[in-house]
């Protein structure tokens, strides 16, 4: 059975933890590096990026997290996309495992925080619904811009880059795990395999 960890160092974890085991997936809480060496993929939540990533390398997880991006599947949620990026203009540990470059709080302050239906096409691989995706978009992020082997997963109606995707690696800039849509969860874990 796949087991999926859930970066538990800060933010929502438990929210996809909540999705994960509510389609029938075993999840579990990753803190350590050693935890690592029992999950088949892992989903870095929205929180704080520079918390993120300072707490990754005070629990020795940083090297050992980028090392399992090499390898196996990560999807990084809002600031987990953050995390994710070669590129975030500004000094900060970053796993730097995905050719996207981010613009942290793009859109303003949590006040500036909005919701929106964006287009998905990718999730027909694993949903027959094909409505439009319901993004949470809390102190979101811009994926600025995709190179080397990134695509371009799903924009706004203005051309603004809200998820992209590289081999085994995915990152959005909004929060589907505080919806109750699954397909971006079950999208993921195609990418586990």
């Amino acid at each position: 059975m796949t087991k999926i960890g859930v970066l538990a160092l800060q933010g929502s974890f438990r929210e996809h933890i909540t999705i994960l085991k509510k389609i029938g997936v075993e999840a579990v809480e990753v803190r350590l590096p050693e935890h690592l060496e029992e999950i088949d993929g892992l989903i870095i939540p929205g929180g704080e990026s520079t918390t993120i990533g300072k707490l990754a390398v005070d629990f020795g997880l940083f090297e050992k997290l980028r090392a399992f991006g090499r390898e196996k599947a990560i999807w990084g949620t809002c600031a987990g996309a953050i995390f994710l990026s070669k590129d975030a203009h500004r000094q900060q540990p970053l796993l730097e495992l995905m050719d996207i470059t981010v613009e942290r709080n793009a859109y303003g302050r949590q006040i500036a925080s909005f919701e929106m239906d964006v287009e998905i096409p990718a999730l027909k691989k694993v949903s027959p619904n094909d409505a439009p995706f319901h993004a949470i978009f809390i102190r979101a992020p811009l994926i600025a811009s995709v190179s080397g082997g990134a695509e371009i997963l799903a924009t706004l109606p203005d051309g603004r880059i809200v998820a992209a995707q590289q081999g085994h690696l995915l990152a959005t800039a909004f929060h589907p795990e505080l919806t109750n849509d699954d397909r971006v969860h079950r999208y993921f874990l195609k990418l586990v395999g």
